[in-house]
């Protein structure tokens, strides 16, 4: 196999593993389940269709931008990791914490949010930060840095590859969430309890870990 081709996939691979954890589809469908509750099906996957839109060109504006950008505000990827990490911690937070001394009816996770109301939540916060958030944009500005090269035939090839794991991200985000409804089906009500409060632990975790590996690398401990 030419070197190229083993470059193409050893960075789609490589992509692929860097963002699954921080995408977290998965978990990001059982989160985001609720802001769907009262669509039809047709007006699901028109909102799922925009979430699954924003996120990829949110993801190829960081992807190729995002080294540009980090120069001009003076950012380094260790405090996009530590702000990013916090966010995604404060997600977590939130669906774990119990509710039931705040005011649900001022809450938008406890409204009644039909096809108008969805919306105003499909980019902030559905797409990001639950989706696409500050640990997603962390690993794009490292795969965009690892796939810069001066022979522009391999950079663009590399940056192919990279913009592959995003579609394929991408794919499993439209997939979960527009199907997340029948696995809580089957889960129960109590069951999708548990799964919401499993899913936004490791959510909590995962953003602990990323606000970890900033801190890290700013104190290079």
């Amino acid at each position: 196999m030419p070197d190229y081709y083993h470059s193409f996939f050893n960075l789609l691979f490589i992509g692929i593993v860097a963002l699954f954890p921080v995408v977290n589809p998965i978990g990001s469908a059982l989160m985001v389940n609720h802001y769907f509750s009262h669509l039809t099906k047709p007006e699901r996957r028109r909102v799922v269709i925009k979430i699954c839109l924003y996120a990829f060109f949110l993801c190829t504006v960081t992807l190729l931008a995002g080294h540009y950008i980090l120069e001009l505000f003076g950012i380094t990827i260790p405090v996009i990791q530590l702000a990013g990490g916090i966010m995604i911690c404060k997600t977590g937070w939130e669906f774990l914490s119990d509710n039931s001394s705040q005011d649900k009816n001022a809450d938008p996770r406890y409204k009644i949010i039909d096809a108008k109301g969805i919306q105003e939540l499909i980019f902030f916060p559905i797409t990001f930060p639950i989706t696409t958030g500050g640990g997603t944009m962390a690993v794009l500005f490292t795969l965009g840095a690892h796939s810069e090269n001066v022979n522009l035939s391999t950079y663009f090839l590399n940056n192919t590859a990279v913009e592959l794991a995003i579609i394929i991200m991408c794919i499993l985000v439209y997939i979960l969430y527009l199907n997340t409804n029948v696995l809580l089906r089957y889960a129960g009500s109590n069951g999708e309890k548990v799964i919401n409060r499993i899913m936004a632990f490791l959510t909590f975790c995962v953003g602990l870990q990323i606000a970890a590996t900033g801190l890290k690398a700013l104190f290079k401990v």
